[in-house]
């Protein structure tokens, strides 16, 4: 009788799937040889890596501040065709930023072939596109027509409002969550703009009408709301779309609804326009700036966020107010300074941690539809990551994963 052969051994359990990160980190040979890296040499290139990231940090705040110095040109050349030559023009402004968009990026999508052809996007999504277009021209015009009923300081304090919009909007909507360093260099930020209202009440700059103080009020925050939904459907389609698809859209039918607005609101004001060379030159600038800072701004919001892009220009106006001291003769506070460091330190403080994505999409797809069957993934899949960091930033921590039973 021939013995039975022993049963073969069962195959070892397959090791866990290794943080690619570290183990990338562990097996880098040394600089003499094969070796892994020591302790000390690890803990020196994690250092490396924290400067990199560091580094990215200062360069995102220095992109908003880019953005800013634009805003600040729009800002001089309105006020000096406003107050110079009398030239209450918003809605005409603002065609020639879309009719500029519209030639480089409408056109450009027009000549594109396949699904991001022009004609492919509006069969799609047209009816969005419309209402953006409308949201973002109507939050440009309110701001402007606030100027003309309320004071500076109102305008100021209140345009700050686009902040809390779009941090409520970016966590609903784009299910972006924050950390608490996030909400105290916001807190930071406001109170830096709130130091440069006490300086311009301090030095008596109280520029603007004043005449109906509350219905410029409430444009101004009208504006500032309109503004952060701009701001928040911007970033959704830079980052799920593309960015000229979203400039060449914003082209298209602002410069229609604009064009419409203009020929009913603003044609008499545009007639008594006294047109010259200054004249001309001051609009060639206010048209370049804005066509910049469209042009611009996806690549920044893309690079950061929308939230650290409306905070990044809050120093606008201390750049307009510097540029103020030279060209209109304001007076001088140190408390601008002191302002515009203040928010430069809450920028940073915002900038210093990413914020993150709370849920894996696929367990928000099954939150949202929880009747629905609920397919189980090959266990060969790599699983994406449930936390997914959305700005620049140094990670000290690792937030705790959402798990689904």
């Amino acid at each position: 009788m021939i013995p039975a052969e022993p049963p073969l051994p069962l195959p070892p359990p397959p090791p866990p799937a290794p943080n690619h990160v570290v183990t990338t980190i562990e097996n880098l040979p040394a600089e003499g040889g094969g070796r892994s890296l020591s302790a000390s040499s690890r803990t020196g290139l994690i250092r490396r890596i924290r400067k990199v990231l560091n580094r990215e940090m200062l360069i995102s705040v220095a992109l908003g501040q880019v953005l800013s110095l634009l805003v600040c040109g729009i800002g001089l050349t309105s006020k000096y065709l406003a107050e110079d030559f009398h030239a209450n023009t918003p809605v005409f402004q603002s065609f020639l930023n879309y009719i500029l968009l519209f030639l480089v990026y409408t056109t450009t999508l027009a000549v594109r072939q396949g699904e991001e052809n022009l004609l492919a996007i509006l069969r799609r999504r047209w009816w969005k596109y419309m209402i953006l277009g409308l949201i973002d021209l109507e939050a440009n015009y309110l701001v402007v027509k606030a100027y003309q009923y309320t004071t500076l300081t109102s305008i100021q304090l209140l345009d700050c409002f686009v902040i809390p919009v779009v941090i409520l909007l970016s966590w609903f909507f784009l299910l972006i969550r924050y950390k608490a360093v996030h909400f105290i260099g916001i807190v930071v930020c406001i109170l830096g703009m709130g130091c440069m209202v006490g300086a311009d009440v301090l030095v008596g700059r109280h520029q603007g009408a004043g005449e109906n103080k509350l219905v410029g009020d409430l444009l101004v925050l009208g504006g500032a709301t309109l503004y952060g939904i701009s701001n928040v459907w911007e970033e959704y389609i830079i980052r799920t779309l593309s960015r000229v698809e979203f400039l060449g859209m914003i082209g298209l039918f602002g410069a229609f609804f604009s064009g419409i607005q203009l020929a009913i609101m603003e044609h008499k004001e545009l007639l008594k326009v006294p047109w010259d060379w200054q004249i001309g030159l001051l609009y060639v600038g206010f048209s370049a700036c804005m066509f910049g800072l469209y042009s611009f701004m996806p690549v920044v919001i893309k690079k950061t966020s929308a939230t650290s892009v409306n905070l990044s220009l809050l120093t606008a106006d201390l750049y307009s107010l510097f540029c103020g001291l030279f060209l209109f003769h304001y007076k001088f506070s140190g408390l601008y300074l002191l302002s515009f460091f203040t928010i430069l330190i809450g920028l940073v403080l915002y900038s210093s941690t990413s914020t993150y994505i709370a849920q894996d999409p696929r367990v928000y797809k099954q939150f949202r539809n929880p009747s629905g069957p609920v397919v189980d993934l090959p266990s060969t899949a790599q699983v994406e990551p449930s936390v997914t960091y959305t700005s620049l930033g140094q990670e000290t921590e690792e937030e705790p994963h959402i798990r689904v039973a």
